[in-house]
């Protein structure tokens, strides 16, 4: 298989760049966004995009590890990198799509271009399951579907590949047309048009009508109608329809669940067709019957398409966090193996840095193109590259590259081999990534390597943390820097893992409410500058040995840690809160003559920051009180700052804040419940992301007759009888009591369902009748459809005290495309 090959020179040319090339002929192969993603440094291209993090700021890293070639909008320190080829444009953003467009303009195949708002990475993966058989396939890796995806994903194409399947994401009107002549497919298919992204468009119509775009020139369109109401003009030569209430080319007449399966009946060409799909769950089988109807617009017969479409096999997209034995974290990959989502799953593994080990379970790599030699020499570089401490290799391909490994490494010819010698393998304080193809049944591993709780989940997904970082920092005036609050086990959503994320995103600074919270985060390799909102002088000497700031509220703790520190400790960093109105904690404008005298008398502390916190910076009737305390903030660090010789960093700021009083962002703010998707002052908190989803499942479904009753005391009232599922999870798990009796509702099958009776110590009861729920169903207490704020209402609470009262007995999943 031939890889993309440009010299740097002509990549120059073809973007018009203004370049600095003293290696004008270095081939360029790879295209890179992301320091960390490094395979072939020599022969790759570092684009410096402005997405979650600015590129410019990564040049030195990816320089470091090898690369020479960059597309940059500024070339300042072009300088400081004398081998490396420098390639300046106005939009580098822009840049990597040009090339890409040029590329992808050389090559003619069959493509098979998806958008929609659900459904786009599971339909292109069970394409590429279901046409792998008789296409040598190029499709997007992951779910890499936006305006930088898209590029990276098109840019692998080469003249051996006679079918593409690539996928499109959009969020906003005006970004449909770019990836359209990067993809420019013959096959279009859109999965569904939801609520997902809709906050970017003016109304359904129009984003129907954007993502239409990547349609314009089909040959063929398959779709819903009911999904393209409104729209006049469609596009496609021709135009093939599913649907399971409208006439269709295939009209689904009947489905029916049966065993974790579900049949399905239709209508095609006047006949009665059917299939299997083997999942049950609703999204899987809407994703199948839109796989089901593509196979039978691309020509194959009903009979070949059920054939296949029985084979389909789950897709698991996400890299998956969790606790593992013997004080081991578990990075749980093991549904796929390629080399470009081994070198994410890499990059995953790095951030981690609570454990001094880092450990690969990899399995034999198939469907590369390439020979064995090539792909694991290729794969033993990457793992040196990456600071892998050990491998184990399964499979008799990577067995016999042994000799290859240069890292500590053992081998074993398959999976169960490797289990049969589990018990003599030690694993222990060490981060452990489990990366296999499917037929080698890694699942079996994780399962044995994880930590043995109980059902009940909160899942956090972490890229969803990371863009609405990236909403916020987009707010903020140049130069304004980030204060992350990891307080309260972060929101109760981790600790090191939350931490690990903002420090690869560089923000400027850590906020925690004990010391012990601050130890942990060390203890775990986080080296961002801590502060710490409540010390205590009994965690003092910690303080200090583990480099922990403390927020200094009054003259009381202020004399108790000077007359701590050591004599010859000097410039000790420390913060200074005033109170300005919320009279809880701070410095008064009276305090403030002495609180000079005393830092005027030492040169032990250094104030790095003054800071405040607005009372109600979220609510407009009070946005008269908020002026008030940003003007005494304002004379209250002027008077103080006029005595000393430096000037701390000023933060006022909190979540909503940023969201409204830009005028105040100064020169910090302090980021907390807006990161994990929750602003008071957004309406719907529109422009963030759900992070966390708390789920559970089933113990037992019970048939009641009329006048039984549910539970303690008999609360729980069934006056004409019906279904209750008992579900794994309680006030011990932080569901509280106040949600019995109907006033909490769960979502299962999609479906809201109420609880019933009181909620007890470790399970509650739901009304489940006329649902067909059964044993080990999955049940979601909170996620993006039924949020935290849903479950605030219920009980007159806030988003904060449900996110934090979840026990620490809930296994926490964290998850990262």
């Amino acid at each position: 298989m031939t890889e993309s090959s440009y010299t740097v020179a002509h990549i120059a040319e073809i973007l018009g760049a203004e370049a600095i090339l003293p290696q004008s002929g270095l081939l360029i192969r790879k295209l890179l966004t992301d320091s960390r993603t490094v395979i072939d440094p020599e022969s790759s291209l570092f684009f410096a995009v402005r997405a979650q993090r600015d590129g410019h700021q990564f040049i030195q890293n990816a320089y470091e590890n090898g690369v020479r070639s960059f597309v940059v909008a500024k070339l300042e320190s072009a300088s400081s990198f004398p081998e490396a080829n420098f390639l300046k444009v106005n939009d580098v953003l822009i840049a990597l799509q040009t090339l890409v467009a040029y590329h992808r303009s050389l090559h003619e195949l069959k493509v098979i271009g998806i958008t929609g708002s659900n459904g786009k990475t599971i339909v292109k993966e069970w394409l590429y399951q279901l046409l792998a058989a008789d296409f040598n396939i190029i499709r997007s890796p992951k779910s890499f579907n936006s305006q930088i995806g898209v590029p990276l994903s098109v840019w692998q194409l080469n003249s051996d590949h006679d079918l593409g399947i690539f996928e499109a994401g959009i969020s906003k009107s005006g970004e449909m047309d770019t990836l359209a002549k990067l993809i420019s497919p013959s096959i279009g298919v859109l999965t569904n048009i939801r609520e997902a992204h809709a906050e970017g468009f003016e109304s359904t119509i129009s984003k129907v009508e954007e993502k239409l775009k990547l349609f314009k020139d089909v040959e063929l369109f398959v779709y819903a109608p009911e999904y393209v109401n409104g729209i006049t003009e469609l596009p496609g030569k021709t135009k093939f329809t599913w649907s399971t209430s409208l006439p269709a080319d295939l009209k689904i007449s009947f489905i029916e669940p049966i065993e974790g399966r579900n049949y399905i009946r239709a209508t095609y060409q006047d006949k009665e067709i059917e299939c299997l799909i083997p999942f049950s769950d609703q999204a899987s089988v809407e994703n199948g019957i839109i796989c089901w109807a593509t196979l039978l617009a691309m020509g194959y017969t009903p009979e070949e398409a059920d054939l296949r479409l029985e084979k389909l096999t789950p897709i698991s997209m996400r890299l998956q966090l969790i606790n593992g034995i013997e004080n081991c974290s578990i990075i749980d990959d093991s549904y796929s193996a390629d080399i470009s989502s081994l070198a994410i799953a890499l990059d995953f593994l790095n951030v981690q840095n609570q454990h001094p080990i880092k450990t690969l379970i990899l399995s034999d790599i198939y469907e590369t193109g390439k020979s064995n030699e090539v792909l694991y020499e290729e794969i033993a570089a990457l793992l040196q590259q990456k600071n892998l401490n050990r491998l184990i290799g399964i499979g008799p391909n990577i067995s016999a590259a042994a000799d290859m490994f240069s890292v500590e490494a053992s081998f074993y010819a398959s999976t169960q081999d490797f289990i049969a010698e589990l018990p003599a393998i030690h694993f222990s304080n060490e981060t452990i990534l489990i990366k296999g193809a499917r037929r080698f049944e890694f699942a079996k591993i994780s399962k044995l390597l994880t930590q043995k709780i109980h059902d009940t989940v909160l899942e956090i997904n972490l890229n969803a943390l990371a863009a609405n970082l990236q909403f916020y920092r987009s707010k903020l005036k140049p130069g304004v820097k980030v204060m992350a609050m990891v307080k309260a086990f972060s929101y109760g959503s981790g600790s090191f893992e939350i931490a690990n994320l903002l420090q690869y995103h560089k923000v400027d600074y850590l906020a925690v409410a004990y010391a012990d919270e601050g130890i942990a985060l060390r203890k775990a390799g986080i080296t961002l500058p801590i502060m710490v909102m409540s010390p205590e002088p009994s965690a003092f000497e910690a303080m200090v040995k583990h480099q922990l700031e403390p927020e200094i509220y009054n003259s009381s703790i202020l004399k108790s840690f000077l007359n701590f520190l050591p004599a010859y400790e000097t410039a000790f960093p420390i913060h200074l809160k005033l109170d300005t109105g919320m009279h809880r904690l701070g410095f008064e404008q009276n305090d403030l003559a002495e609180l000079i005298k005393i830092l005027q008398s030492t040169a032990q502390l250094k104030v790095v920051s003054v800071f405040s916190h607005l009372v109600a910076s979220a609510e407009a009737v009070h946005d008269n009180f908020t002026e008030g305390q940003l003007a005494k903030f304002a004379q209250m660090y002027d008077q103080l700052t006029e005595k000393l010789e430096e000037k701390p960093i000023r933060h006022v700021l909190n979540t909503s804040g940023v969201s409204r009083w830009s005028e105040a962002q100064m020169d910090m703010v302090r980021l907390g419940i807006g990161l994990y998707g929750f602003d008071s002052a957004l309406d719907a908190n529109k422009g963030l992301q759900t992070v966390a989803v708390l789920k559970t499942t089933v113990t037992q479904v019970k048939t009641l007759q009329a006048g039984e009753t549910v539970g303690y005391s008999r609360n729980g009232m069934m006056p004409n009888g019906g279904k209750i599922a008992t579900v794994k999870i309680g006030y011990a798990d932080g569901y509280a009591r106040s949600f019995g009796n109907g006033v909490g509702k769960m979502l299962i099958q999609g479906k809201l369902v109420p609880t019933v009776g009181s909620i007890c110590m470790d399970m509650c009861m739901l009304d489940v009748t006329g649902l067909n729920v059964k044993t080990s169903d999955e049940v979601i207490v909170f996620d993006q459809q039924h949020t935290i704020v849903d479950l605030a209402e219920q009980i007159g609470t806030i988003p904060y005290e449900i996110l934090t009262n979840i026990s620490q007995r809930v296994k926490r999943v964290y998850f990262y495309e």
